[in-house]
C-alpha cells in the first residue's frame, strides 16, 4: 500500500543551498542542422501509437482491443505487475491495430484519431489542498505517472517508494536536442503549478538543475520550494545520472525520482485541468532537415507530416531523440514517449577509400587523429557510418576523458559483459544508465555497443534484487 504520508504546504517555501558544479570530462559534438527558435505549423497528423517497449522492463496487459473507441486519456494497457500503472491514449479515436511479435509480446496499439479531441475527465477538485497519496492516485488513475522514472534501473517509478530526492534537469547537453528555454517560454506559472505537487512525493530535496554554461529562462531560475543548482561543462552534463552522481549519489537499496521538464507541464495540466494533455514541443534537426524548426504535436503521433517536404532526398537516418541515445525510425514512424527531438542524417553507407589517412579537415574527431581539432568551434556533419566493425576491446582511456564519473568505466564494462553481479556493485552499477555511456560508445576504439551492455547489466542486476 501507498505509504500514508502528507507533506505540508510550507515546504514549497523552504530555501535550499544551491551547489555549482563544473564538470571537467565530457565531449560537446559540434553538429550542423540545430532547430531555429521558431514554431513552424503542421497539418495535426491521423495516425497515434503507444508502445510499450518504450518503457524498460514493462510486461503490458491490454485493457482494449481492435475497434474499440477512446478518448484521450482511455487506458490502452497497464502493467501487468502493478495493476495501479495505467498507459493511456494522447487522443481520442479507435484503436485500428495492435502490433505483436514473437510469444505474441505487445509492441504498438494502434489509433486513428477523431478530428476534434475528446479527453476523459479526472477529479482535481481538492486539487488545492490536497495529500501524496491523492495526488499520487491521480497521476496513476490518468495515466500522468509513466512520466516519473526512477534510477537505478532507469524504469518507470514504483509508487510504493519513498524517493530520496527528486531531481530535474532543467536543460540537454547533447547534440541538436530541445532548447527547453524556448520550448517552455511563457509556461512559468503553469511550471510552477507542476512543481508544487512533485516536491510533495519526496521526504527529500527536489534537484532543478540548470545550465550554468548560459543564462536559464525564468520559468526555471524563477522556480520555488527546489534547490536550483547550475551544472557547468560540457556533454553529457545535461545527463540526469551525472547530476545524480554529484549531487546525491545513489547506494544500493537506495531509489531517486526524475522527470524533464516537459514532464512537469504535462502533470500541472492534469491537475489545473483534469486531463490527460501530452502535448509537447519537439525540436526537428539535423543535416538533413531542410528548415530545422520547432513544432508542437502529441507524444505519439506520426512524424511523416513533419518531414514531408522538409528532407534532403536520399538515404537517410531518422531517430526520435537525440543522435547519441535515441531510437532508429522510419519515416512513418512515430515519435517516442519521452523523445523531445527528432534527428535526421545522413546514413552513410558508402565507403570512404583511404579515409583515415586523409587529413580530415570537414571530419570530427575526439581525439587529434585529424587536423580538425585545430578549429574546434568548427561544426560538423555526421552521419550513421561506424567506419569499422566490432573488434577486440582495448583499453585505450578515452572512457575516461569523455565520463565525469568517480568510476572506472572500462572495468564495469568488463563486469556487465561476464555478468559478475558483486563486481558490478563495486563498481557503480547502480549510479550508471546507458546514456551515460553514449559518449563511451561514441569514441571507443573497438566500436563496442557499450550502451546495450550497460543496459542488459542494469536488467540483469533488477531482477537479482526483486
Amino acid at each position: 500500500m501507498i505509504a500514508n504520508l502528507y507533506f505540508c504546504a510550507e515546504k514549497s517555501n523552504l530555501k535550499s543551498m544551491s551547489k555549482d558544479i563544473r564538470l571537467k570530462k565530457g565531449l560537446n559534438i559540434n553538429l550542423l542542422g540545430e532547430a531555429d527558435k521558431v514554431y513552424a505549423s503542421v497539418k495535426p497528423t491521423k495516425r497515434y501509437v503507444v508502445k510499450p517497449t518504450d518503457f524498460h522492463t514493462l510486461t503490458p496487459k491490454l485493457a482494449v482491443k481492435v475497434g474499440d473507441k477512446v478518448k484521450a486519456g482511455t487506458i490502452l494497457f497497464f502493467d501487468k505487475y502493478n495493476d495501479k500503472v495505467n498507459f493511456c491514449a494522447p487522443v481520442s479515436g479507435e484503436v485500428i491495430d495492435i502490433v505483436r511479435g514473437a510469444k505474441r509480446k505487445i509492441l504498438e496499439v494502434v489509433l486513428e484519431a477523431d478530428a476534434v479531441i475528446e479527453y476523459e475527465q479526472f477529479n482535481t477538485d481538492t486539487a488545492k489542498n490536497i495529500s501524496r497519496v491523492q495526488i499520487i492516485d491521480t497521476m496513476l488513475k490518468a495515466g500522468i505517472w509513466p512520466f516519473v522514472r526512477q534510477k537505478p534501473y532507469d524504469i518507470v517509478a514504483n509508487p510504493t517508494d519513498m524517493p530520496k530526492a527528486i531531481f530535474i534537469s532543467a536543460f540537454n547537453s547533447a547534440p541538436l536536442t530541445i532548447d527547453n528555454d524556448f520550448a517552455l517560454y511563457g509556461l512559468d506559472e503553469l511550471f510552477q503549478k507542476g512543481l508544487d505537487y512533485i516536491t510533495q512525493l519526496t521526504s527529500g530535496k527536489t534537484h532543478l538543475n540548470i545550465d550554468g554554461n548560459t543564462n536559464p529562462a525564468t520559468v526555471f531560475t524563477g522556480a520555488k520550494g527546489v534547490e536550483i543548482n547550475k551544472i557547468s561543462g560540457a556533454h553529457p552534463s545535461g545527463n540526469v545520472g551525472i547530476q545524480v552522481h554529484h549531487i546525491n549519489p545513489i547506494n544500493k537499496g537506495e531509489v531517486i525520482w526524475y522527470l524533464q521538464p516537459q514532464d512537469v507541464i504535462a502533470i500541472a495540466r492534469l491537475f489545473t485541468e483534469g486531463k490527460y494533455d501530452v502535448s509537447r514541443i519537439v525540436a526537428l534537426s539535423g543535416s538533413q532537415v531542410k528548415k530545422p524548426k520547432y513544432y508542437r504535436t502529441i507524444a505519439g503521433a506520426t512524424i511523416s507530416n513533419l518531414l514531408a517536404d522538409n528532407i534532403t532526398e536520399g538515404d537517410n537516418r531518422i531517430i526520435s531523440g537525440d543522435i547519441l541515445t535515441g531510437q532508429h525510425i522510419e519515416v512513418n514512424g512515430t515519435l517516442g514517449f519521452y523523445d523531445t527531438t527528432i534527428t535526421v542524417i545522413e546514413e552513410g553507407k558508402e565507403q570512404e577509400f583511404l579515409g583515415w589517412i586523409l587529413p580530415g579537415l570537414h571530419k570530427f574527431s575526439a581525439s587529434k587523429t585529424f587536423l580538425s581539432w585545430l578549429t574546434p568551434s568548427k561544426k560538423y556533419t555526421l552521419n550513421a557510418n561506424m567506419h569499422g566493425e566490432e573488434r577486440a576491446y582495448v583499453m585505450t582511456g578515452e572512457y575516461e576523458k569523455v565520463l565525469p564519473m568517480d568510476i572506472f568505466p572500462a572495468h564495469l564494462i568488463k563486469a556487465c559483459m561476464i555478468e559478475d553481479i558483486e563486481l558490478m556493485e563495486n563498481l557503480g552499477i547502480y549510479e550508471v544508465s546507458p546514456e551515460d555511456f553514449a559518449l563511451c560508445e561514441f569514441v571507443c576504439t573497438s566500436k563496442i555497443e557499450v550502451q546495450t551492455i550497460i543496459r542488459n547489466a542494469l536488467e540483469l542486476v533488477r531482477k537479482e534484487n526483486s
